[in-house]
């Protein structure tokens, strides 16, 4: 009798596992599919659109067929570029922080105000961007535009680094220190140089994130139809270009939304596959 339960629990239980397994399985699938359909989708509607011109060239006059978007490829990089320049060394800066010191009663509130800017909507960030920046200046321009994406990146740059930071064992600090060396040089020189690569990863899954928002450049980069250069003029974007070409009627301007579309997909799903090479490499060298 006994025998028999005991193969019935058994039963039971591999029962329950490769339900579970089937569970998982399928919640996987139905994350990946959106993801695969919404692949296929722009790379049937834009791939077809690409041609040299579209990399080369400025936009044509309305109601001519042609041109490119040239000018919204260099200004994306440049506005990105930007919001890099400000937002990584703040955002490290910051990681270090909570990090090496999250005892203090600083790294709660600055804890709490990560955790809140990472819920604001971009569209809030561009309006905020807006106020402090393009009101000022009495103009839009590329730099408002770094300054909204910079804010978008921080909450990403800093988590990754403080988690990323966290990882570096307490004996590699505590060895630094019993060699008498200043604690700003243990964590510059011995952690923080230690964690480059990792601290990468973090860096370009946050430059990936901001580099296709569009409502947050709405209200400061703008757009621009012809090549700039100056950061302190209206620049036009990848993401703003293809909602302005997306919403008008003809349908070349349409064609051209979809290639954009494609190429920005492209782009941040290949900073994405990076991120991850760096990541894996980083683990196979360690061993972990």
């Amino acid at each position: 009798m006994s025998l028999k339960i005991k193969i019935n629990y058994r039963l039971f239980r591999e029962i329950k596992t490769q339900l579970f397994k089937l569970v998982t399985i399928l919640s996987a699938i139905a994350v990946i599919l959106p993801l695969l359909l919404i692949l296929k989708f722009v790379f049937v509607q834009g791939a077809g659109s690409l041609n040299l011109s579209f990399f080369t060239e400025l936009p044509k006059p309305v109601g001519e067929v042609g041109g490119g978007m040239k000018h919204a490829i260099i200004g994306t990089i440049v506005i990105v570029m930007i919001g890099a320049m400000i937002a990584v060394p703040i955002g490290i800066t910051c990681g270090i922080y909570l990090s090496e010191f999250s005892k203090s009663k600083l790294s709660k509130t600055l804890k709490l105000t990560v955790d809140l800017m990472s819920g604001i909507p971009s569209i809030v960030i561009g309006i905020f961007a807006y106020l402090i920046v393009v009101v000022p200046m009495k103009s839009f321009s590329a730099f408002a535009g770094g300054v909204a994406l910079s804010i978008i990146m921080l909450p990403i740059i800093i988590k990754t680094s403080e988690e990323i930071l966290k990882l570096v064992p307490n004996h590699l600090r505590e060895a630094g220190l019993a060699l008498g060396l200043p604690r700003w040089k243990v964590i510059l020189f011995i952690i923080l140089k230690g964690s480059i690569a990792n601290l990468l990863t973090g860096i370009i899954l946050a430059i990936s994130r901001a580099a296709g928002e569009t409502a947050p450049l709405l209200f400061t980069a703008f757009g621009n139809m012809y090549m700039s250069y100056d950061i302190k003029s209206p620049m036009a974007t990848l993401p703003v270009q293809i909602y302005t070409y997306a919403i008008s009627p003809f349908k070349d301007w349409q064609r051209q939304a979809w290639a954009g579309a494609f190429i920005l997909m492209v782009l941040i799903l290949a900073m994405n596959l990076f991120a991850r090479f760096i990541l894996t490499k980083i683990k196979d060298k360690k061993g972990f």
